[in-house]
């Protein structure tokens, strides 16, 4: 009987692997490469933990203790000239305050400001009343921002 010769092996490659690494170094899949990029990626991860770090640790001890807080009460018109606003601070007792105060009229427009200079309260919550002159007749009266100087 005759036998049938064995078949030649196989001159294609598998397509799963590469033929050579030549593929792999021009497209930068080298171990080198791969070391690299998950270097820098720790790098990175690490640098966002410091930061992150850092904020939670200024936002927590930033050694500002006094707060502010305010609260309109109310105003009452005087005429076309004039306008009493009535409102509240809220802050560490001895702590000076600033305050700029005004009058709006029907549109919204400012006509009368203020900026008042209060002396230090004795308590944490005191009430104040300021009086401003307006340019026309005021329908409101309000805060516009407080300050510690």
């Amino acid at each position: 009987m005759a036998s049938t010769p064995p078949a030649p092996p196989s001159t294609e490659a598998d397509p799963a692997q590469p033929v050579d690494g030549h593929l792999d170094a021009r497209y930068g899949r080298t171990p080198a490469a791969t070391r690299r990029r998950r270097l820098i990626a720790i790098v990175v991860a690490a640098a966002f933990v410091v930061v992150f770090g850092a904020w939670v640790v200024f936002a927590a001890f930033d050694g500002n203790g006094s707060k502010l807080e305010t609260r309109d009460l109310g105003y009452t018109v005087g005429g076309d000239d004039s306008i009493d606003v009535q409102y509240t601070i809220s802050v560490e007792a001895g702590t000076r305050v600033s305050c700029a105060v005004q009058a709006q009229s029907d549109k919204f427009a400012i006509v009368g400001w203020k900026v008042v200079d209060l002396p230090p309260a004795p308590q944490f919550t005191s009430t104040y009343t300021t009086t401003l002159a307006t340019s026309e007749r005021a329908v409101t009266g309000l805060i516009y921002q407080c300050w510690l100087p």
